[in-house]
């Protein structure tokens, strides 16, 4: 089944390729979407594809890539969004 999640992740989540990191890790999953960042501070995740592969994304943004600290991750399920094929960082 496909869904649909936009997360954003707070914490040291900015200028330690957690969008680089992210896009790795949505390709190896086969999702579909985008990373950015917030102005804010924060990193903004819409990703869509299967079920348990949007799950394994969701445990990665936790801890994020090596010299990320992230502090909170809030995901929602969203309306399937038009989507580029695969993953981007914008």
């Amino acid at each position: 089944m496909t869904i649909c999640v936009r997360c954003y992740i707070s914490g040291t989540v900015q200028g330690v390729f957690f969008r680089a990191s992210t896009l790795e890790q949505a390709q190896m999953l086969g999702l579909s979407g985008h990373a950015k960042n917030m102005g804010d501070g924060r990193v903004e995740v819409v990703a869509c594809g299967d079920e348990v592969c949007i799950e394994a994304l969701q445990r990665w943004l936790k801890r994020g890539p090596p010299n990320a600290k992230v502090t909170d991750v809030e995901c929602t399920v969203i309306q399937p969004e038009e989507m580029p094929r695969g993953f981007v960082m914008r």
